[in-house]
C-alpha cells in the first residue's frame, strides 16, 4: 500500500477573514517596478498575479503618504492614481485566485532629499543618520542625510496618514492591510535603541513610552479597517540598515502583551540567529503567526518550512527569494521540483526581464509522494 504524506505546507489554513488553500506566503519583496509618482505599473498586476497560488500574498512595501517615501521607484497609496494602478493589480490577482494584502511601509529616517517626491529631508523619531552611502535617482550615490526628529504633530498626523491610506487599500480591493514594523522602518525605528531617543512621551524614558506609537498606529488601523483585516510584520533585533537593539525580548514581550487582545489577523514575524523571536515569542501570542527564517540568513526552502510548522512555531511560512524565481512555488513544493535560481542583475528596476519571465513547471509534472 502507498501512502501518500502531504507537506504541512500545503494544507489548508482560515486567516482572519480569509480561507487560504496552503500556509506557503509570499514574502513583501521591494522591487522598484513603479512609475515616479508611486503608481504601480501595469507589469506590477502580472507579476503577483503569476504567484496568485500562494496562500497569501504580502506586497512589497507601499508608502502612505509623500512623507514616508524612501526610494524613487517605490509604490504609494495615497492618491486616486494609486488607487486605480492597485486595482489592477487586486483584480488579476482574484481573477487567478489568489488573496493579497497590502503593506503599508513609512520610511520614518529612511530616505534622501533626491529620492522624494516632496525634495525634503525624511523624518524620524530622532535626528539619527541611517548608514551611507545611499542609493539616488539618477542611479548614482550620496552621502546619508541626518533625519528631522518628527514632532508630536507629524507623530499624530502620520497616524492620521496610515488610516486613510489603509481604507484607500481596501478600496482598491486589497483583501487586508499589514504594517511594517520591521527591518530598520518607522515603527521598528521607534522601538529600537539608537534610533529613539526622544525626551517626550514617545521616548525611551518608560517601556509604555517607547511603545507608545506602534500601539497608537496599530490601534488606529485596526478601527478603521476592522482588526481582523489588519496584520503587523515585526523583526526583533535586525540589525538592517544600523538598527541596535540590546535587548528586545522585553520590550517585544511587552508589545506583543498590549497587542494580542486586539484580534489581528495576524503577526508576521521574522527570526534571528542573535534573539530567537519565534521560539520566544510565539507563545505570547494567541492569534495566527507566519514565520520567516530567512532574514538574513540562507533562502528558506521546503525543509525550513515544514520544520517551523512542525515545531509548532507559526502558522504560516513567509518565502522571499523562492519567489522571485518561482512563480509556482506552492507547485514545485508539491511536487518535490527543484528551485529556480534568482537572476540578480534584474531584481531592481522597471522592466519585466527578471520578474515576470520566469518559467512556470511543465504541465503534468509527477507529484512526489
Amino acid at each position: 500500500m502507498t501512502t501518500t504524506t502531504i507537506s504541512p505546507l500545503l494544507t489548508p489554513y482560515r486567516l482572519g477573514r480569509l480561507d487560504l488553500p496552503n500556509r506557503v506566503v509570499m514574502a513583501p519583496m521591494t522591487r522598484y517596478r513603479a512609475a515616479e509618482d508611486g503608481t504601480p505599473l501595469p507589469v506590477v498586476a502580472e507579476h503577483y498575479a503569476q504567484r496568485a497560488s500562494a496562500g497569501l500574498i504580502v506586497t512589497e512595501g507601499i508608502w502612505p503618504s509623500r512623507q514616508g517615501q524612501s526610494g524613487w521607484h517605490l509604490p504609494g497609496l495615497e492618491t486616486p492614481a494609486h488607487v486605480a494602478g492597485w486595482r489592477a493589480v487586486t483584480e488579476a490577482v482574484h481573477a487567478a485566485g489568489g488573496r493579497i494584502v497590502a503593506q503599508l511601509m513609512h520610511g520614518g529616517r529612511q530616505g534622501h532629499p533626491l529620492n522624494r517626491l516632496l525634495g525634503d529631508v525624511p523624518a524620524g523619531p530622532s535626528a539619527v543618520p541611517a548608514p551611507g552611502p545611499v542609493h539616488v535617482r539618477g542611479g548614482g550615490k550620496a552621502e546619508a542625510v541626518t533625519p528631522r526628529a518628527m514632532t508630536r504633530e507629524e507623530i499624530h498626523r502620520t497616524i492620521a496618514d496610515h488610516v486613510a491610506s489603509a481604507r484607500l487599500a481596501l478600496a482598491a480591493g486589497f483583501d487586508a492591510v499589514e504594517l511594517h514594523g520591521a527591518n530598520s522602518y518607522l515603527i521598528h525605528q521607534f522601538l529600537a535603541d539608537n534610533t529613539n531617543l526622544r525626551t517626550d512621551e514617545y521616548g525611551p524614558r518608560t517601556l509604555a513610552d517607547r511603545l507608545r506609537f506602534p500601539i497608537e498606529l496599530v490601534t488606529a488601523v485596526a478601527e478603521a479597517v476592522g482588526p481582523d483585516r489588519l496584520g503587523l510584520r515585526l523583526s526583533p533585533g535586525n540589525p538592517q540598515f544600523g538598527m541596535y537593539e540590546a535587548d528586545p525580548a522585553p520590550v517585544y514581550r511587552a508589545l506583543l502583551a498590549e497587542l494580542d487582545g486586539l484580534g489581528l489577523a495576524y503577526l508576521h514575524l521574522t527570526d534571528n540567529d542573535d534573539y530567537p523571536a519565534l521560539a520566544d515569542l510565539r507563545p505570547r501570542w494567541s492569534g495566527p503567526l507566519i514565520g520567516n527564517v530567512g532574514e538574513n540568513r540562507a533562502a528558506t526552502d521546503r525543509e525550513r518550512g515544514e520544520a517551523v510548522l512542525t515545531a509548532g512555531l507559526a502558522d504560516l511560512v513567509s518565502y522571499g527569494r523562492a519567489f522571485i524565481a518561482n512563480p509556482d512555488l506552492p507547485e514545485r513544493f508539491a511536487v518535490d521540483a527543484p528551485l529556480a535560481p534568482v537572476d540578480p542583475t534584474h531584481l531592481y528596476g522597471q522592466e519585466a526581464t527578471g520578474y515576470t519571465d520566469y518559467p512556470r513547471l511543465p504541465a503534468g509534472h509527477p507529484v512526489a509522494r
